[in-house]
């Protein structure tokens, strides 16, 4: 049985694209195993999924003055030792990395001992961490067409973002119901992130007098970030974080507030979902959200709401004009063929290790 190793961590949107290749892998005869940080996001995710996973040291390389990076260079340079001796001791036949900073060793280690490597870019523009990867591989897929640019040098593929199936099947009536929504007002659903977003949930908050008069509101604030004062307000409902039940939520709402991290966009570009993108602005980012964002409003998919130009009226106008024509923006991602990459990237992943193997024979 062949053996992948599937790297990258930091952020949710860094773990959950690799999880939904899981099964595919899985039935292509894989065994899985995970490396990421000691303690990162991906680490509690990985292991609820019962997959092996190794914990390795992981800095980060910042553009700015911090005091960590004085730190984190020795951080780096542990873990790429504990990288290099996992790919002596495991032997995995091939790695597959989703970025983030605690992947930068993985590829490294794994491109010294000839183990193919295939990275998936999910911004439009790549971050520093894939720079730093992607001479290393073998292969790089991409989510959004405009990424070609930046990698003509390179074995670029478009493939899309692989997206757990289970978001594909959600019943409506079942999300429904799990909010206690008993009208058939249409459903505005909120999510600002795996950690929630101040900015657009004090938005939305100041928005609940003139939204609830035509929508149900689904929130999904973040750890810590509900509103103990709008407990029990007719039509508004909020959650931390949502798991099993989001597929439900997704297919009960009409159109989606969200964040324009490249993971979020395209699921929902995969489920056809009209949304309000408020993207993180440059200030708080080095501008992915901003390019994600302006690449579906330039092929119709959603519209942007820049954050500073965020306030409850321009939210409430700006999600009754989505809401207007949410046909067509739905019609404008099934034109795209905008589908799941699981399979594509599995069958990536294959030939790459078909090659790597005719290669060195």
């Amino acid at each position: 049985m062949n053996k992948i190793l599937l790297t990258g961590g930091g952020t949710a949107g860094h773990v959950t694209p690799n999880l939904a290749l899981v099964p595919y892998l899985e039935k292509a005869g894989f065994s899985v195993e995970y490396m990421g940080s000691y303690d990162g996001i991906e680490r509690k995710l990985v292991e609820a999924a019962k997959i092996p996973y190794t914990g390795i040291s992981s800095g980060k390389l910042r553009r700015y003055i911090d005091v960590k990076n004085l730190t984190d260079p020795v951080r780096i340079i542990k873990g790429l030792h504990e990288a290099r001796h996992y790919m002596r001791v495991n032997k995995p036949d091939i790695v597959f990395s989703k970025g983030g900073f605690v992947a930068v060793p993985v590829v490294i280690a794994a491109a010294e001992r000839h183990i193919p490597v295939v990275i998936h870019e999910s911004d439009l523009s790549p971050g520093l961490a894939n720079k730093i990867s992607i001479p290393r591989a073998s292969r790089i897929c991409y989510s959004f067409p405009e990424t070609e640019k930046y990698l003509t040098r390179y074995k670029a593929i478009h493939t899309g973002l692989p997206v757990r199936d289970d978001l594909l099947n959600g019943d409506a009536e079942k999300g429904r119901a799990v909010c206690s929504f008993r009208d058939d007002k249409p459903v505005v659903l909120v999510i600002g992130g795996s950690l929630g977003s101040v900015v657009v949930n004090e938005a939305v908050r100041a928005s609940l007098p003139e939204l609830l008069k035509e929508y149900n509101v689904i929130h999904i604030c973040g750890s810590g970030k509900t509103d103990e004062a709008l407990k029990g307000t007719p039509g508004y409902v909020q959650f931390e974080y949502v798991s099993e039940e989001l597929p439900h939520m997704f297919a009960a709402a009409d159109i989606v507030i969200s964040r324009a991290g490249a993971n979020v966009i395209n699921e929902l570009a995969a489920i056809r979902k009209p949304a309000v993108l408020i993207p993180l602005g440059t200030n708080a980012s080095r501008g992915d959200q901003l390019l994600n964002a302006e690449s579906f409003e330039r092929r119709g998919f959603s519209a942007v709401l820049r954050e500073e130009a965020l306030t409850p009226a321009s939210l409430t106008k700006t999600i009754d004009e989505v809401f207007a024509d949410r046909q067509k923006y739905a019609d404008a991602m099934t034109a795209a063929g905008h589908s799941n990459a699981c399979e594509a990237i599995t069958d990536i992943i294959i030939s790459t290790l078909q090659e790597s193997r005719d290669i060195h024979r």
